[in-house]
């Protein structure tokens, strides 16, 4: 148990209705910290003193990089005391100054998600969820900063995610319309509170802002529409996401393990150390395959690395930053020369270069497959069908002209048309050719897709850098 007389307190940094945070140095080791003071008055109720009790309980057993780590806690006569990592700032005081870019705040709702999955894990539920209790965190010789969930006093364990809560947690700005309508919820609270941390980081404000409680009290309680601001655009997939996260009936709402997969938060491809080396294997793979004119495999795996890639290079900085940010730009430009089947001498990879000799070998590996033909042929009768297969051969076009957005916009399109008619189909071959064709566009589109998303990584990062403010640094 901790001193305080081992501490100097030196300035507030942070208050609430039961504590105040005190910057705080440990006179023997001379490192910061953080110390969350709490007059021991105020938890003589014994639901307060549980509640204080269990917040202890739940940081002693967490240890993740997301989660603020708690060093120690201690009381005396007047004050308990709970010692944690310092902080630098918090995304509240972050978005206080501007609402951030979306690929910013990609990075941050991906650590946000990598650290709720931890708690899931551990069967915990955090129920206040909020801008000022994310705490962000510089990196160690670098001004990359990283997202810390702090404030557990409202956590509780929770076994079964769908287990019912009844006690009123967390602020109302961010509090689930289920606490604060029917004191009746579960861990999915969390969920609605991590959409109105997405909307606040996107548009400055949360989506219930009001100018009174009582104001606030009444659209909750009426359910009034969450509206998403015209002004300022938005990816598909992050209003997909917020749609899904802000739905007012918990059975609605997203489910956790559809957050964690979501398009958006894309943790599959984290920056790790695990995905790193995932991604040097795929674009060793890549280059094998390139080697062994295996185009259109080698295509793939290009396409597939990049999607590791991208996550890296946003996690980056500095030299580490440009040198990923190279090998994404050889490795895109070595894909979309394949996919085009153009020549240019100039682009290596791992000192491979197409010999002209083989253009034509390209060209071919590229043509219409005969699926696609012995498909068409098959649809004679069905109108719709072969409207659906001429837009997607000529998505195919669209991508050889270099013409991505349009291309993956074609594709989008042509399954759209596709897919319910694979479910209606009754021909047992032609739904079998058709099941095999749309799994290849899919396939087409993911790629396109990563092409688009890696220039569009490479020209912002090197803009990022010109102005000497990579969208990581906090200014």
């Amino acid at each position: 148990m901790a001193k305080i007389s081992d501490y100097e307190l030196l300035q507030q940094i942070g208050s609430g209705s039961y504590a105040i945070v005190h910057k705080a140095i440990n006179k023997k080791t001379r490192e910061f910290c953080a110390i969350k003071v709490m007059e021991r008055k105020k938890f003589l109720e014994k639901n307060r003193m549980q509640q204080l009790i269990d917040e202890i309980a739940i940081l002693k057993k967490l240890e993740h990089r997301y989660i603020v780590k708690m060093l120690d806690f201690g009381w005396d006569n007047q004050n308990i005391y709970i010692i944690t990592e310092l902080c630098d700032t918090s995304l509240h005081c972050v978005i206080k100054k501007r609402p951030l870019r979306e690929k910013s705040v990609r990075l941050y709702i991906r650590m946000l998600a990598e650290a709720l999955k931890y708690l899931r894990e551990n069967n915990i539920s955090h129920f206040d969820l909020k801008p000022h209790n994310i705490l962000l965190k510089r990196e160690k010789c670098s001004s990359l900063y990283v997202l810390k969930v702090a404030d557990f006093g409202f956590a509780s364990m929770v076994e079964d995610e769908l287990e019912e809560q009844s006690i009123l947690k967390g602020s109302y700005l961010y509090m689930a319309p289920e606490i604060v309508n029917y004191r009746t919820y579960n861990a999915k609270a969390d969920l609605w509170s991590i959409g109105c941390i997405l909307y606040e980081c996107l548009f400055g404000r949360a989506p219930y802002s009001s100018q009174t409680i009582e104001e606030l009290l009444e659209k909750i309680q009426n359910c009034q529409k969450i509206d998403i601001p015209s002004n300022i655009k938005i990816s598909p997939e992050c209003e997909d996401l917020l749609s899904r996260l802000l739905k007012h009936d918990p059975e609605e709402r997203i489910t956790f393990q559809d957050f964690f997969n979501h398009d958006f938060v894309d943790m599959k491809h984290s920056p790790n150390d695990e995905n790193m080396e995932r991604a040097i294997q795929i674009m060793t793979r890549a280059v094998e395959e390139d080697k062994k004119q295996n185009y259109q495999q080698a295509y793939y795996l290009y396409c597939e690395g990049l999607t590791y890639f991208v996550p890296l290079i946003d996690a980056e900085i500095g030299p580490k930053k440009a040198a990923l940010r190279e090998k994404a730009s050889n490795y895109l430009r070595r894909a979309e020369e394949i996919k085009h089947s153009i020549l240019y001498q100039s682009a290596r990879i791992s000192n491979n270069t197409l010999p002209s000799s083989t253009i034509n070998t390209v060209q071919k590996a590229l043509e219409p497959s005969q699926l696609y033909k012995t498909l068409y042929d098959k649809c004679y009768s069905n109108e719709q069908l072969r409207n659906g297969l001429e837009i997607g051969i000529s998505a195919e076009y669209y991508a050889y002209e270099k013409k991505f957005e349009t291309s993956l916009e074609t594709y989008k399109r042509c399954l759209s048309i596709l897919v319910p008619l694979l479910n209606k189909e009754q021909d047992i071959e032609r739904k079998k050719l058709l099941h095999k064709q749309i799994e290849q566009w899919m396939k087409e589109a993911e790629s396109i897709k990563s092409i688009l998303e890696t220039q569009k990584n490479i020209v912002e990062t090197s803009a990022d850098e010109k102005n000497s403010n990579s969208h990581c640094v906090i200014s």
